[in-house]
């Protein structure tokens, strides 16, 4: 029995590895397409819809839950879904991908800020540190004492995917027994439904998917970056997302997805170009180490991971 669970235990950790990996793509390979001239509503509706086609099956399969649990899709859909790849997409038109991921994981921080002074609940000791660290870490990659160091429009942006990840949290807290693979099927639909309207890709220029775009200083196809960021970053990191909670525990595989951030970061040094210096690569391992003291601090029925993009 030991060795079954330590097995399991190894196995979930290297999905949830998979998942953060996969998750940490969707920028780097969102950003070229940006650059080529679609806009970041269009690639966050290509992204959505193709992610919702891929898993319409598993939604079919849970129809039930619609009768159910009807404002936690609805939410999920709109805040988890639709709200963080509008505003993460369109944060990192106007800074760096690693920057704009760094500042969504604030979100655990934003939950505790929301418990603390709208709820009007005590938090502990170590969450008011969590709190502390990961804002300090926010100084330093804004790099505020020079005047910000990015795009003011592009940190408000990534502030909003923040806020609607914590919303996430929130939600999640609710209603929890919804099966993940419903959750994030329904959750897809809804929410490229939602984008459908804003984006309104019908206007879209459609042949810049035909063209190329440009990464690592090569032009690849822009159908392949689409491909990843639609098979791999939306439908595969969501089913090795779930596969590695199942076997592990929602708060271990939500440590495990504090690597998003810097698969990210990595990906975006490699395929654009875009290099942190040491004060913002220090600001980035304090918001995560901020937001996961957060996260660990947070009361214990709230069990959910951090909300990938």
């Amino acid at each position: 029995m030991l060795i079954r669970t330590d097995s399991a235990r190894t196995t979930g950790i290297a999905f949830a590895i998979a998942s953060a990996f996969c998750f940490g793509g969707s920028g780097p390979f969102a950003k070229p397409l940006i650059s080529a001239g679609l806009t970041p509503l269009q690639v966050a509706w290509l992204r959505l819809a193709g992610g919702a086609l891929l898993m319409l099956p598993f939604a079919l399969r849970h129809t039930a839950v619609l009768r159910r649990a009807p404002r936690l899709l609805l939410g999920y859909g709109l805040f988890a879904i639709a709200g963080v790849q509008v505003f993460y997409f369109a944060a990192i038109a106007a800074i760096p991908v690693g920057v704009a991921l760094l500042i969504e994981f604030l979100g655990p921080v934003l939950v505790l800020g929301w418990i603390r002074f709208v709820r009007r609940r005590p938090v502990s000791r170590s969450a008011a540190i969590g709190v502390a660290v990961a804002v300090a870490g926010l100084v330093c990659v804004v790099q505020l004492w020079s005047g910000l160091g990015f795009d003011p429009l592009g940190l408000l942006l990534a502030l909003g995917a923040a806020g609607c990840q914590a919303a996430y949290f929130l939600l999640s807290d609710s209603e929890a027994d919804v099966d993940p693979f419903a959750l994030a099927g329904y959750g897809l639909l809804l929410g490229a439904a939602v984008v459908t309207v804003l984006a309104r890709p019908w206007r879209m220029d459609w042949a810049l998917l035909a063209g190329q775009v440009d990464l690592a200083g090569h032009g690849v196809p822009a159908l392949l970056a689409v491909g990843w960021i639609v098979v791999l970053s939306t439908v595969a990191a969501y089913l090795t997302g779930i596969i590695a909670v199942r076997r592990l525990s929602p708060p271990v595989a939500g440590a495990v997805a504090f690597l998003e951030p810097v698969v990210a970061t990595v990906l975006a040094w490699a395929l654009l170009g875009e290099h942190l210096g040491p004060v913002e690569l220090l600001g980035g391992a304090l918001i995560l180490a901020g937001a996961y003291i957060a996260q660990r601090s947070a009361p214990a029925n709230r069990t959910a991971e951090p909300v990938a993009t």
